[in-house]
């Protein structure tokens, strides 16, 4: 079905370009034939064709179109054009709304003229956009997807071992359940320079892995090396509280409330691990006031759940508090 699709996709792009037709239609024909066999060459060779006969109209046409349609032939229009970053950079947008589509097994993805040329802060912030819908990729299909970004993550960081953006990359290969990938990115990343980033990652790759005594200590070093990092105290309260103890999570809470007495996320923390460990009713109602203030609202419901289950909590008070959930 897919050599089918492929063939009818490249000949219906060919009347559109050839025959008084749209060129842009004649890229969503051929970006269609793509999603259905991502490695056939076919539609790729009819897109550079494309690009060379009908550049000024296609350039005119997509501009300013971001449509899924259009944009994974954008992607290797910037690899023909030599501009290897932003086509690594766009087929990362690409995968991260359609990651059910091996868009990496483009044969220009794997090319050594680019494996050679992009930066490592391009294919890093290309695997965060990979992630950025929140879609569920720890699977052996999705692995088997994924390998040649894997590929490329290996010959990027070993070509330019940049540790901000080894962290970077790490966090998909973990999210994919490559968890020795992701620390082997963080070892080659130690080999140049010690970061709090690597740290930060190891201990997310710990977390997700199921091990929180590992993820704490990774958390400790990241610490050492940034301590007056608010966002890290605010990791390991959290962390601590995971683990049931609280007395723990408030005095990390606290730590970085002195360092950013401001910062709502860890007022709302220390109020929460405080109602949780004491059962303060005035701990409580500080909670349900910084409520509203707090974005992530995932967040915010599971802060009120362990302070509601403070010991001796007035009822009227608790079922206030989850009523905060539904505003």
């Amino acid at each position: 079905m897919s050599n089918r699709s492929v063939t009818a996709g490249v000949a219906l792009a060919g009347v559109m370009a050839h025959c008084g037709g749209s060129p842009v239609r004649a890229v969503e024909y051929l970006v269609g034939a793509i999603a259905s066999a991502p490695a056939a060459p076919e539609p790729y060779a009819a897109l550079a064709e494309l690009w060379r006969e009908r550049r000024s109209e296609l350039k005119e046409g997509l501009e300013g179109d971001g449509s899924l349609s259009t944009v994974p032939a954008q992607a290797y229009f910037l690899f023909l054009d030599g501009d290897m970053d932003d086509a690594v950079m766009t087929l990362g947008s690409v995968t991260g709304v359609r990651p059910d589509v091996a868009w990496g097994a483009a044969p220009w993805f794997g090319d050594a003229g680019l494996l050679g040329a992009v930066s490592a802060q391009a294919l890093a912030e290309a695997c965060l956009r990979t992630l950025d819908y929140g879609r569920v990729l720890d699977s052996d299909e999705m692995r088997e997807r994924f390998a040649p970004w894997f590929h490329a993550l290996d010959v990027v960081s070993e070509r330019s071992p940049v540790p901000e953006s080894l962290a970077s990359m790490a966090r998909l290969p973990r999210a994919c359940g490559r968890h020795d990938l992701a620390f082997a990115l963080c070892d080659r990343a130690d080999a140049v320079d010690r970061v709090m980033w690597t740290e930060v990652t190891r201990a997310g790759t710990w977390r997700a892995m199921g091990d929180l005594d590992q993820a704490a200590t990774a958390f400790i070093r990241a610490l050492a090396l940034e301590p007056d990092n608010w966002s890290l105290h605010l990791d390991l309260a959290d962390l601590r509280a995971e683990q049931g103890d609280f007395a723990a999570a408030v005095s990390h809470a606290e730590q970085g409330l002195a360092h950013a007495s401001d910062e709502v996320s860890l007022r709302a923390a220390r109020a929460a691990y405080r109602a949780r460990l004491t059962g303060s009713s005035d701990n409580l109602r500080d909670l349900i006031a910084l409520a509203p203030e707090l974005t992530n609202t995932s967040y915010r419901d599971l802060l009120i759940d362990y302070a509601c289950a403070g010991p001796g909590l007035p009822g009227t008070l608790v079922a206030e508090a989850r009523r905060t959930r539904e505003s």
